[in-house]
């Protein structure tokens, strides 16, 4: 027999205690403590064991259980590819079977859709009978099939299911022994053996523990859609993200087109790749060669612009700075960025006053980055520098130049990580000339064909070779 008492868990850090809060005691959020009733065995005698040790005995394990690590092969584990390039890069090479994928990711940024695909993808390839088994909770069956008409998803060998009972789900996949499942999503799918409301962290552990026994034990890879919070994190219980195997993120501006698969955890790959993608309206298609994105198509030098180059995972991309310097009629000038960290241009334009004498603390300033791109690293601060003071002296920069690296707050240009790699980059986009700080290695930097490298120590040495003195 079993007795249930009532505990509170925080579904953000896990806390637990036997009275309600309004507010966690542990990691101070607000509204995140939920009910949750707990399972005691009872002895023979009638009463709770009061051991305090574990309740579940010992059993005698299975024949060949444990054998030497040197005798495990790995040969017939075979990836399955996802149909997408990006998709698989991110994930180490595609999907392990028997393992357990997250997405998560904003509402309409496309989650469903890239799922929809690529499960049409893997039931176009024809793996394992090629039958792949997509359970919605969130979508009829009508509604599925609309949008999968509309990305040219409609395959014989994609089977599509509509339910919210996680009994249900379990049985399908049991059933119908798919080469790939998808469940879209773990928020809405309940249990009637478990108490609480869909979505809440019992019901939400439960779906998860249930769904990834199934994937082991069946050796089925279950791709797992999640719904994030207004703070951006995975909604549910942090045990969430602990019990899968591989947790991503699906990025993305929704003034923009652009999408970014990132692995925040991935037990059978890195975690430093991302994936590109364009949300158009036949669906999600993939970006083998992001570098053009971040650019402007303007023919000519316009004031106010430098490029640089940011690392994202293992690639290196293109940043186009815009910068617009204005007389300032306010008593505390505006200073209004895109893509790029505010602070930090509140600093470099105190920087660029001290040891450039280039005086913008009394005009407005505006710094953008081109199509959603991101210039928050330490690595772009020359090129900020470099754009601001490019339109305060309404004097245009080069477009075959670059600049890369970090300005500290006594006008010293310190080294960025991976500069070969983004110089190589540069030259290969047809780039002349780069601005970058000074080689820490004795041994040289390697000349690389058709890219002149200038090295600069402080600030103004860089304003000097870009001419604007």
């Amino acid at each position: 027999m079993a007795k249930t008492t009532t505990q509170y868990v925080c579904t953000e850090c896990g806390w637990t205690g036997g009275k309600w809060f309004g507010r966690c005691p542990e990691c101070g959020q607000w509204g995140t403590i939920e009910e949750f009733h707990e399972a005691h065995v009872v002895g023979a005698g009638g009463g709770l064991s009061s051991s305090g040790g574990s309740h579940t005995a010992p059993a005698p394990p299975k024949t060949g259980l444990a054998r030497p690590i040197t005798r495990v092969g790995t040969d017939q584990v075979k990836r399955i590819p996802t149909g997408f390039e990006e998709f698989d890069r991110v994930l180490g090479g595609g999907i392990v079977p028997g393992s357990v994928i997250l997405l998560a990711g904003e509402p309409g940024i496309g989650k469903s859709t890239l799922l929809l695909e690529t499960a049409g993808r893997v039931a176009d390839r024809g793996d394992q009978g090629g039958k792949v088994l997509y359970i919605s909770g969130e979508e009829s069956q009508a509604q599925v099939r609309m949008r999968a008409s509309r990305v040219g998803a409609l395959k014989d060998s994609l089977l599509l299911a509509s339910t919210t009972d996680l009994a249900t789900v379990l049985g399908l996949i049991e059933r119908e022994k798919p080469a790939l499942a998808i469940v879209d999503s773990a928020q809405t799918i309940v249990s009637s053996q478990v108490d609480g409301i869909a979505g809440g962290s019992t019901q939400v552990r439960e779906v998860a523990i249930s769904l990834i026994d199934m994937a082991k034990s069946h050796d089925i890879p279950i791709l797992l859609v999640g719904h994030v919070t207004k703070d951006g994190s995975i909604a549910g219980p942090r045990t969430l993200e602990h019990l899968v195997d591989v947790v991503c993120q699906f990025e993305g501006d929704s003034q923009t087109a652009l999408r970014l698969l990132r692995a925040v955890k991935n037990r059978f790959g890195p975690t430093d790749e991302v994936g590109c993608f364009d949300m158009g309206e036949q669906g999600i298609e993939e970006v083998s060669d992001p570098t053009g994105l971040f650019l402007s198509t303007a023919g000519q030098e316009v004031e106010g612009t430098c490029v640089t180059f940011t690392l994202d995972g293992h690639r290196s991309l293109p940043i186009e700075i815009q910068a617009l310097v204005t007389s300032s009629v306010l008593p505390t000038p505006r200073r209004n960025t895109n893509g790029i960290d505010a602070n930090r241009l509140a600093m470099l334009a105190a920087v660029l006053y001290r040891h450039g004498r280039v005086n913008l603390l009394t005009r407005d300033l505006y710094v953008s980055t081109i199509a959603g791109g991101l210039a928050k690293e330490p690595g772009c601060d020359l090129a900020i520098v470099a754009a601001l003071a490019s339109a305060a002296k309404s004097r245009p920069i080069l477009r075959t130049t670059c600049a890369m690296g970090e300005i500290s707050l006594t006008g010293q240009v310190r080294p960025v990580p991976q500069l070969n790699h983004r110089l190589q980059e540069a030259a290969r986009l047809g780039f002349t000339r780069a601005l970058v700080p000074p080689d820490r290695h004795s041994g040289g930097r390697k000349p690389i064909q058709g890219l002149e490298v200038i090295e600069v120590t402080y600030l103004a040495e860089a304003l000097e070779a870009l001419g604007l003195v």
